[in-house]
């Protein structure tokens, strides 16, 4: 069955993780195959693993009158929100909807949680447990409060939400922004997502023996598990098609298991294909996956599965998880943006850190370089060295996490000269990122 959602273009955005700050520097590290991993030195979290984290978070400050929302996840949010470009477009977009017709749609998977790591800290030292008086769950442990905090930093009045799906939580903003402004409920939305390193999920996810101790590789055949990052990421979405621009998505919910994927991938498998049934896209007309990619044994191979059921064994695939790290509840709009980037630039990232491409695998894996689009797509595709037409190429992104239901999102775009490169990323809290493309204009009765 074919739908159709209103389409919804990407009037700005920026981001912020291990390898770099801002648009450009990321394309910079993307190119360069510079990664932000380092090994972990977060707190006192006494691991051998590598860690993604973002430098001048400990130093940055929120002022007054909003010091009291003041924690890692909020400082990371305000450090993505703090440039230029995408402060001017939401100005824009006030002075041309409304600052109470602009929704705020964020995704998060552990919010502040290290603020209340701290707390507890503090307050085994007393001897009836007390936490501290300056501790306050609502405006940073809890999920919301870093809604909160971007409506009041940047002056927005209309609905806000806060998705946490674990990894797919800020991958779910897309369809539920469009959903919105297609009720009516608002005319544009700011969507983004956020995550922070914290001692629950390093000693979580070492309990479940899934820590790399070396920085992690994707699709491996000796991969060894994930490597834990943070980040921040905003898009500024206003009707139309100019540029890049959502186009569709698609959800579904397996509750297969509350961590470990179906070694088919049948939950995600069904949210990309929902994701390409929203724009009338043929699985065929995608140049590039953006993987989940987390280098773990299982989440590999069952994503391996479901894309190679989909789009076939030829269509380039990679993880960007070598640069980032997993940033979990920012992983969405981590990867949708590096999307956007990767279609706006003409690129395909490698896959960073990764050696020897698992033999096993079904999918047509990159490696470590990256690759321009246009000048070395038929190489990585194994097509022919003409160049194929802009109009007829998509990219999509896709997210995994360890919740019940993955979903999936498609962004094309009015043609810009360039071929487009799809983004993919499965989540058992499926969401299908958006299928983002440069150059992508359709035209239709």
């Amino acid at each position: 069955m074919t739908m159709g959602v209103q389409p919804l273009q990407v009037a700005a955005l920026n981001l912020i993780h291990a390898a770099a700050r801002g648009p450009e520097d990321t394309v910079k590290a993307l190119l360069q195959g510079h990664g932000g991993l380092l090994r972990n030195d977060f707190d006192d979290a006494d691991l051998s693993t590598w860690i993604g984290r973002v430098d001048g978070v400990e130093s940055e400050r929120i002022a007054e009158p909003l010091s009291k929302v003041d924690c890692r996840n909020n400082r990371l949010a305000q450090m993505a929100l703090d440039d230029a470009a995408p402060r001017a477009a939401l100005r824009e977009a006030i002075r041309r909807f409304g600052a109470d017709r602009i929704g705020v749609f964020l995704g998060t998977g552990t919010s502040g949680i290290h603020t209340t790591e701290l707390a507890c800290r503090e307050g085994r030292g007393a001897m009836d447990f007390q936490l501290p008086a300056s501790f306050s769950y609502r405006y940073t442990h809890d999920t919301y409060s870093c809604a909160a905090f971007i409506r009041r930093l940047v002056g927005l009045l209309g609905p806000a939400v806060v998705i946490s799906t674990a990894c797919s939580s800020s991958a779910k903003v897309f369809p539920l922004a469009e959903r919105y402004i297609r009720a009516g409920l608002c005319d544009a939305a700011l969507v983004g997502g956020v995550d922070s390193l914290c001692l629950t999920i390093l000693y979580g996810f070492n309990s479940l023996e899934l820590l790399s101790s070396e920085p992690c590789r994707p699709w491996d055949a000796h991969r060894s598990g994930i490597s834990i990052g943070e980040g921040a990421g905003f898009a500024l979405l206003v009707p139309g098609r100019t540029g890049v621009a959502l186009v569709g998505y698609g959800e579904s919910s397996d509750a297969y298991h509350i961590a470990t994927p179906h070694s088919q991938g049948e939950g995600a498998a069904r949210a990309m294909r929902e994701a390409l049934s929203w724009g009338a896209i043929p699985s065929e007309a995608v140049d590039y996956i953006d993987l989940h990619g987390t280098a773990t044994r299982s989440n590999d191979a069952a994503e391996d599965q479901a894309v190679s059921s989909v789009f076939g064994p030829a269509t380039p695939c990679s993880s960007t998880k070598g640069w980032t790290g997993h940033t979990l509840g920012a992983a969405g709009i981590t990867e949708a943006l590096l999307s956007v980037l990767a279609i706006t630039h003409g690129i395909m990232p490698g896959s960073l850190n990764t050696r020897t491409l698992d033999p096993a695998r079904c999918s047509r894996g990159l490696g470590r370089a990256a690759h321009r689009l246009l000048d070395e797509l038929a190489l990585c595709s194994g097509a022919s060295s003409a160049p194929r037409r802009a109009s007829e190429r998509y990219p999509c992104d896709r997210i995994r996490g360890t919740g019940n239901g993955p979903a999936r999102g498609l962004v094309s775009a009015q043609p810009l000269g360039r071929q487009t490169g799809l983004s993919g990323r499965s989540a058992r809290r499926r969401a299908c990122g958006p299928i983002l493309g440069r150059g992508c204009r359709q035209d239709r009765d």
